[in-house]
């Protein structure tokens, strides 16, 4: 259905970051930061050094469990609600 091409379109840089501000947004980065901290710090790391392609090979494996895919489903829902 119309929900799963939605959940397959990748976030833009800028909505990714007002989103990671949201309190949904902020369970995402607890869920993470508590399963998979080393990866997640690496992508901070990566981010802080400006390289954003590396930000974002080291998340796409995050992304793609289920808790986050439910997340990233509720936090699209606000972006365009």
């Amino acid at each position: 259905m119309g929900s799963r091409s939605e959940a397959s379109q990748p976030l833009s840089m800028q909505e990714a970051m007002r989103l990671a501000q949201s309190e949904d947004g902020q369970k995402l980065l607890n869920m993470l930061q508590q399963n998979h901290g080393d990866t997640l710090q690496s992508a901070m790391t990566q981010a802080q050094a400006g390289n954003y392609e590396g930000v974002k090979q080291a998340l796409t494996s995050l992304l793609q469990s289920r808790e986050a895919q439910a997340l990233m489903q509720q936090l699209r829902g606000q972006a365009h609600g």
